[in-house]
């Protein structure tokens, strides 16, 4: 009995339906016809053995669901040893921002309450002082509003209403619009804006209006205690070490809570937020739930040039100095982003792929590095899909 229950449960956790993290826990691991599992395996072998990282999980897929999960390494070296498990907990960090803060305006757009075009200033008037008047929604998505990429962390030191009083009183570092330079400081922003237009502050409009839906069960600001258990540790902070407790030090002022960072959330979450937007391609799948609709994916994940080459979607990365931890043999249509903590997703629509890179590279000293075995990952995983499409093709001839 126990074995037909096993299976069971093996069928819908590879149909992206897992409803047993601890079976998966236990075998750490799943394999669908994923031929490239032993070049998985080296690429990240090698990167625990220099030390890039003390642990990670990998999970690649499709619109249809996961055919590759594992663990490999450690959550945890200090101050004890534990293994890594496919349902462990990861600060997310600047995944934040696609995930929760650009979907969420994504969803408020869908909803009539906020315009792409629209300048910042329309919905937080206070905003406008100091020459920021004419930053707009967009630009803010795609890091072209003029803005410090971080304002001094002694700004948010007395909580979150004297931090936007600091935010609101800073000018433009550049001309709006001019210069594409990545900043944490538009998404908190941004996060303001959804708090504004919902009445919900963004962890709770995310929960409600993106994750819940997705069943994401496990993705959240702030994990209570039953998830910090399964969280990968980070760094230390005032002599102890953070176990979801957001590392991000201006979210950490905020509350746990920001635009720019503060979400956690493991490798199964992350793989049914990625099949919404490979499913919105394949709309034969009727049973699919999705938070935005097909045309509000597209304009969110479309290629936008920016001043000095960059190539970005609406919250999302494409082409830019930011996509070290992109596959090589992506198409066009990918798109994705990266998390200081170690993290990556990128998502490709044309070869009906996404790949989820999760690790806790900053544990314990801070000296770890990602970005490339990510982008490794990716262009291993983007020849295999390559194939299986030239063979599917092959076969209809």
């Amino acid at each position: 009995m126990m074995k037909k229950f096993r299976s069971i449960c093996w069928f819908f956790c590879i149909a992206g339906f897992s409803f047993c993290p601890s079976l998966l826990a236990q075998d750490q691991s799943i394999n669908k016809g994923f031929r490239s599992e032993s070049r998985v395996d080296a690429a990240i072998e090698e990167a625990l053995e220099k030390k890039q990282m003390p642990g990670a999980v990998v999970c690649i897929g499709n619109h249809e669901g996961v055919a590759f999960l594992k663990a490999y390494g450690h959550r945890a070296l200090l101050p004890a040893k534990e293994k890594m498990t496919v349902d462990t907990v990861f600060d997310l960090a600047s995944l934040t921002k696609p995930i929760a803060t650009a979907t969420s305006i994504m969803i408020l757009l869908e909803q009539g309450k906020v315009r792409l075009r629209d300048p910042v200033s329309v919905y937080l008037p206070e905003f406008g002082k100091q020459g920021k008047k004419s930053i707009t929604i967009k630009q803010l998505l795609t890091h072209i509003g003029g803005l410090i990429p971080d304002n001094a962390l002694n700004d948010y030191k007395q909580g979150p209403m004297v931090a936007f009083q600091k935010i609101n009183e800073l000018e433009p570092r550049w001309e709006p619009g001019t210069r594409f330079a990545y900043t944490d400081v538009g998404f908190i922003v941004l996060a303001e804006v959804v708090r504004k237009q919902s009445g919900k502050p963004i962890n709770k409009f995310a929960k409600e209006h993106i994750f819940q839906p997705l069943r994401m069960k496990e993705t959240t600001y702030n994990p209570p205690q039953a998830l910090r258990l399964r969280c990968a540790v980070t760094q230390q902070r005032n002599g102890n070490w953070m176990r979801g407790e957001v590392h991000d030090p201006r979210a950490f002022e905020l509350g746990g809570v920001a635009g720019h960072a503060g979400l956690f959330s493991t490798a199964t979450d992350l793989s049914r937020y990625c099949q919404m937007f490979l499913r919105s391609r394949n709309t034969r799948n009727k049973a699919t739930q999705a938070v935005l609709s097909p045309r509000s994916i597209q304009l969110m994940t479309d290629e936008y040039l920016l001043p000095g080459g960059a190539k970005r979607g609406l919250g999302w990365d494409k082409l830019s100095p930011y996509s070290s931890n992109r596959g090589e043999l992506m198409t066009s249509t990918a798109f994705g982003h990266g998390g200081f903590t170690g993290t990556a997703i990128w998502i490709d629509p044309e070869l009906d792929l996404f790949v989820v890179f999760l690790s806790n590279r900053v544990h314990p000293e801070g000296k770890g590095s990602v970005n490339r075995l990510a982008g490794r990952i990716g262009t291993i995983a983007a020849a295999e899909f390559s194939h299986r499409q030239s063979e599917r093709f092959s076969t209809r001839k």
